[in-house]
């Protein structure tokens, strides 16, 4: 699907959802030095991950492109699940970042970068208490209940680069959610759901944390990636479920995350299991 600008004419059919204002946005983002290069709004689009991908494959997107979309009509989530939203009422956007000086061994945290940069943007500007569900998924409290209200993908872009999307309900209401599950800044009762300065605290705090794990050359622990993760992860002390690939699943508590990002389940059976790729589900205590 080809993206539509953001200039369309519909853009106010909505007044408590306005548009992003895209030229303040790169007044407030792009300087020199700094990581965003470039700021892309666009009023509707498939999936901003599969758009930036594209670029820059063409070599028509740098790092530090940013893409976002008023609305998805085909946005991606973990395990290929759809993800999509009413125009407006959510950050929808997707980011290009190459980090080649880091090992590619370690590129894996970045996703788990993202996350940590999205909860600290989001508690900072939008007053809410966050927290990460492993691997990229992003819980706020609505009546005494996590509910999940963000998410994160990251897909390779050629042999250099990463695009890392994220979504995030804003505006979302109680009768548009797409699950009972699932929740918005606006259900959590945030102190501001303007999208505009939403953005650029996430963005910020993105450029801030990306720094610093470039700079210590990915490592997790120099940069303190992997104890920020885990004093936020809601996953960890908890007794999980985990349905990995081929059909097996295994069930325990979730103990430590490893330095490889991997969620550490300890089994019944006494064993701790390291779990890189996999559905996770947060289990009532008996």
């Amino acid at each position: 699907m080809t993206p539509r600008d953001a200039s369309d004419d519909s853009r106010w059919s909505d007044l408590d959802r306005p548009p992003l204002n895209a030229a303040a946005l790169r007044r407030g983002l792009v300087r020199e030095g700094g990581l965003w290069d470039e700021v892309r709004v666009v009023a509707r689009t498939g999936s901003t991950n599969t758009d930036l991908v594209a670029l820059a494959a063409k070599g028509e997107a740098r790092e530090g492109t940013v893409l976002v979309a008023e609305e998805q009509t085909a946005g991606k989530g973990r395990l290929d699940r759809d993800w999509t939203a009413p125009a407006r009422s959510g950050l929808f956007f997707s980011v290009l970042l190459n980090p080649a000086e880091v090992p590619v061994t370690r590129w894996g945290w970045l996703p788990l970068l993202t996350g940590v940069a999205v909860a600290t943007g989001l508690s900072r500007a939008a007053g809410v208490d966050t927290a990460l569900k492993w691997p990229n998924d992003l819980l706020l409290t609505v009546g005494g209940e996590e509910r999940k209200a963000g998410g994160i993908l990251a897909e390779r872009a050629g042999d250099e680069g990463v695009v890392i999307g994220v979504g995030i309900n804003v505006t979302l209401r109680e009768d548009e959610l797409p699950v009972p599950q699932a929740g918005s800044l606006a259900l959590a009762g945030a102190v501001s759901t303007d999208r505009d300065p939403l953005l650029r605290a996430v963005l910020r705090s993105l450029e801030e944390w990306y720094g610093r794990w470039r700079g210590a050359g990915g490592d997790p622990e120099a940069s303190g990636l992997q104890e920020t993760y885990a004093a936020g992860c809601a996953t960890l002390g908890k007794r999980v479920r985990a349905e990995l690939p081929g059909d097996r699943a295994i069930t325990g508590e979730a103990v430590a995350l490893d330095g490889d990002g991997r969620l550490v389940i300890a089994t019944g059976e006494g064993v701790q299991e390291p779990v890189g790729a996999g559905d996770i589900v947060h289990l009532r205590k008996a």
